[in-house]
C-alpha cells in the first residue's frame, strides 16, 4: 500500500458501513465446566451469502478449536449500533463485533470497554495485513480491532443505463456529474438513487463535499478540536444544496431506505431503476442480494467521487477506510483474540471476498479480485494523497448523529447550508 495522510489516534478508524457486524442479546463468557469457553459474535450480516460466510467461518474455527463454541447472533445494519452501545453500558456486551472505529471506539477505549489487541495480533496476521490497516484501528498507538476489509466510498452505477444515455465515460468533476444526470433524466430513470431514510447515506454527499472543500489540516484539526468554524464547512454545505436543487435523486428519496429490499436506494440501481448510487465498498454484495436472480449485477461500474472546483481538499482524496472487529475487555481473551487471527487468515478472507463482494484486507487475498469495479476501489483508496474515514464515525456517537440529521433536514429544505454547520457546532458544545 503507498504511503498516504490518514487521520489516526483517537481520530483513526474503520469504516461503517454496512458490511459486516455482530449482534444479538448479550455477552458470552468464558465457562469454567471442563476448561470449555464460549464466545457471543455480533455481525450484520442477516442475510444471503454474508451470513453463511460467517456461519461457515464460525463451524470451521470451532472445529478447529475444540472446546470453543461461539453463539452467532445477526442484526441488521441499521439497528446495530443502537444496541451494541445499550449492551456496552449495560455490562453485557458481545465478546466480538463490528468496530466503527473513530470517536465512536475512542469513546469505548475510555470507558474501557476493549481488549487491547496488541501483543495478541500474530506475526503471521501482521505479516498479511499492512500497517496503514492496524493504524486505522489504534488509538495511542495501541490496536483495539482486527481489520477485516477496505472500504472507501465513491459512486456505484449502471453502465448499460449510461450507454443508453450517451455517456461515454465516468464523470470526473462535479460538472461532468450534472451532465451526466441531465443526461440520464432524458431517459427516464433516476439519475441517483439516495436511501435518505437512514440519514447516514444522505450525509455520504455532504462528507464528499466537505472532502473536496475543507484542506486536510482543517478535516484533522477539526476531528481533534471538535470546532467547525472554517468557512470551508458552510462552502461544502452550499455545494451540496447547489447540487440538490438539479433534482437528480429518485422521487421520494426522502423516504426511501438505503439497503433494505427492492425499493431501497441499493436496490433501485440493482434493478436498473436509477444510474446511481453514492456508496462505501460493502455496496456490490448488497446491490447483489437485490437483483432479480440474487446475483452480481453484470453491468456494475464504480468511479470516486468527482472533483469540485474552488475547494482546498487534495485531488484524489478519498472517503471511508478500514472495516474491523473487536473484543469486548470482558470475552476470554486468547480465545477472542485467536478468533480474530483467524478471520485474518488468506483462505478465510479470500471466502469473505466472495461472500461479500467487497475488498478484503488481506493483501494475499486482494490478489484473486476479479472485479474491474474492485480493483479500481483499491487503486483509488492506494493511490490517495488523503484518506478520511466517515466523519459521523470521526465525530462520535452525538455529533455524528446531528450532523446527519441536518444534512437531511438541508435537503428537505427544513435547515440551511449555515444551519447544518451551526448543528454540528452545538451538538460539539454540548459533547
Amino acid at each position: 500500500m503507498n504511503m498516504r495522510k490518514m487521520l489516526t489516534a483517537s481520530t483513526a478508524v474503520l469504516v461503517c458501513a454496512a458490511g459486516l457486524t455482530a449482534c444479538g442479546d448479550g455477552g458470552g463468557s468464558a465457562q469454567e465446566d471442563g476448561g470449555d469457553v464460549s464466545m457471543t459474535f455480533w455481525h450484520n450480516a442477516s442475510t444471503g451469502p454474508g451470513k453463511t460466510f460467517w456461519e461457515d467461518t464460525v463451524a470451521d474455527f470451532e472445529a478447529a478449536n475444540p472446546g470453543v463454541t461461539i453463539e452467532i447472533q445477526s442484526i441488521q445494519n441499521e439497528d446495530l449500533d443502537g444496541k451494541l452501545q445499550t449492551a456496552l453500558n449495560s455490562g453485557d456486551a458481545p465478546d466480538v463485533f463490528l468496530q466503527r472505529g473513530g470517536g465512536k471506539m475512542a469513546a469505548m477505549v475510555r470507558a474501557g470497554q476493549l481488549l487491547d489487541l496488541s501483543d495478541l495480533v500474530t506475526d503471521e496476521t501482521k505479516g498479511l495485513i499492512p500497517e496503514g490497516s492496524f493504524k486505522a484501528n489504534q488509538i495511542e498507538g495501541k490496536t483495539y480491532a482486527m481489520p477485516i476489509a477496505v472500504l472507501p466510498g465513491g459512486i456505484w452505477y449502471s453502465q448499460d443505463l449510461f450507454t443508453a444515455a450517451g455517456i461515454t465515460e465516468p464523470p470526473a468533476t462535479l460538472d461532468d456529474l450534472d451532465a451526466a444526470v441531465t443526461a440520464l433524466k432524458g431517459t427516464g430513470v433516476a439519475p441517483i438513487a439516495l436511501g435518505a431514510k437512514d440519514a447516514w447515506p444522505a450525509a455520504h454527499w455532504y462528507y464528499f463535499f466537505a472532502l473536496r472543500a475543507c484542506s486536510p489540516d482543517t478535516l484533522e484539526s477539526a476531528a481533534e478540536s471538535m470546532t467547525f468554524d472554517d468557512p470551508c464547512w458552510v462552502d461544502a454545505a452550499e455545494n451540496l444544496e447547489a447540487f440538490v436543487a438539479t433534482e437528480p435523486f429518485n422521487e421520494g428519496f426522502l423516504t426511501t431506505a438505503a439497503q433494505q429490499g427492492a425499493g431501497s436506494s441499493a436496490g433501485l440501481l440493482a434493478n436498473h431503476q436509477a444510474a446511481m448510487e453514492l456508496m462505501g465498498a460493502w455496496n456490490p454484495g448488497v446491490i447483489g442480494s437485490l437483483t432479480p436472480d440474487e446475483k452480481p449485477l453484470p453491468d456494475l461500474g464504480w468511479f470516486p467521487f468527482p472533483e469540485v472546483p474552488g475547494g482546498e481538499g487534495q485531488p484524489g482524496s478519498i472517503l471511508g477506510g478500514v472495516d474491523g472487529y473487536s473484543c469486548s475487555a470482558k470475552a476470554p481473551k486468547q480465545e477472542c483474540a485467536d478468533f480474530l487471527n483467524f478471520i485474518a487468515r488468506t483462505d478465510v478472507q479470500e471466502g469473505y471476498y466472495k461472500a461479500f463482494n467487497a475488498p478484503p484486507v488481506n493483501t494475499e487475498a486482494q490478489a484473486v479480485i476479479e472485479e474491474p469495479y474492485l480493483k479500481s476501489v483499491l487503486e483509488s483508496y492506494n493511490s490517495a494523497p488523503f484518506v478520511s474515514q466517515w466523519l459521523d464515525t470521526i465525530y462520535g456517537q452525538s455529533v455524528g448523529n446531528a450532523l446527519n440529521v441536518g444534512v437531511v433536514d438541508l435537503l428537505a429544505g427544513k435547515r440551511d447550508a449555515a444551519g447544518v454547520v451551526e448543528a454540528v457546532n452545538d451538538a460539539a458544545a454540548k459533547s
